[in-house]
């Protein structure tokens, strides 16, 4: 029988920000943890939820500005997901990253929380020249592989999830998941969870015309690319005036 939760802090980047699937009914983005938490609230009806999760954030500042935050808030399930923008810069560590994932865990894991992980998934079949980084991607997928299997948390294997083969799951900067991505990792994590998806998330996505893409690799480069690259340089975050937007556990419904 699953587990029956009361309130779900989720903690991340862009990833878990939603980015990529934005709001039909406002001006912010929607994403998967905003759709779990709404199928979590159809089962249980005093479902809470708060999303800290701010885009572009590094691993180390994801763990100083939101895990305590979220454990003083004393929920029974908690996302963790982070890495992902780490795993994009020069001097990235796998093992220092795996250090203290393990210790973040613990700690949700001391407070009472469920703790729900995941491995990303594979974007290099779909950003030309990013290839060479894969051993980055599968190296911090299996740090945190072993960090649920020591700490038996919950493991979202997205890397494994052959639907994030489809480039029509993927925005057009093809490092966001859009709104059909965000519905499969929701469908993935209530799988994950005993939560029942919402079967529109199951259904046959709509036809692609062209294999690949709404724009070739120069005017992807020009448009996302260059702008990427221009933050690095300049030390500058998406995500600098970018506020949590779900700061504090609230009922869905």
């Amino acid at each position: 029988m699953a587990a029956e939760y009361s309130s779900f802090v989720a903690i991340g980047d862009s990833f878990t920000e939603g980015v990529g699937d934005p709001d039909p009914g406002g001006d912010r983005y929607r994403g998967w943890a905003d759709l779990f938490a709404l199928r979590a609230a159809e089962q249980w009806p005093a479902f809470a939820y708060a999303n800290l999760a701010i885009r572009g954030r590094l691993f180390d500042r994801i763990v100083d500005e939101q895990v305590v935050p979220a454990i003083k808030q004393s929920p029974d399930l908690v996302s963790f997901a982070a890495g992902g923008n780490d795993a994009l810069r020069p001097g990235f560590n796998p093992v220092q990253l795996s250090t203290r994932a393990h210790e973040v865990v613990r700690l949700l894991k001391a407070s009472g929380a469920e703790v729900v992980l995941f491995t990303c998934a594979d974007i290099t079949p779909h950003i030309p020249g990013i290839a060479v980084l894969r051993k980055r991607f599968v190296a911090t997928n299996d740090a945190y592989k072993r960090v649920a299997k020591r700490h038996n948390a919950v493991l979202v294997d997205l890397w494994n999830d052959k639907a994030f083969e489809d480039p029509r799951l993927w925005s057009e900067d093809r490092l966001h998941l859009n709104t059909f991505g965000h519905q499969r990792v929701a469908y993935d994590v209530c799988e994950a969870l005993g939560v029942e998806p919402d079967p529109a998330w199951s259904e046959p996505l709509p036809h692609m015309p062209r294999p690949r893409r709404e724009m070739n690799g120069v005017q992807w480069a020009g448009k996302h690319l260059a702008p990427w690259v221009k933050r690095r340089l300049t030390g500058k975050s998406s995500g600098d005036t970018v506020d949590p937007k779900r700061p504090e556990l609230t009922k869905v419904k």
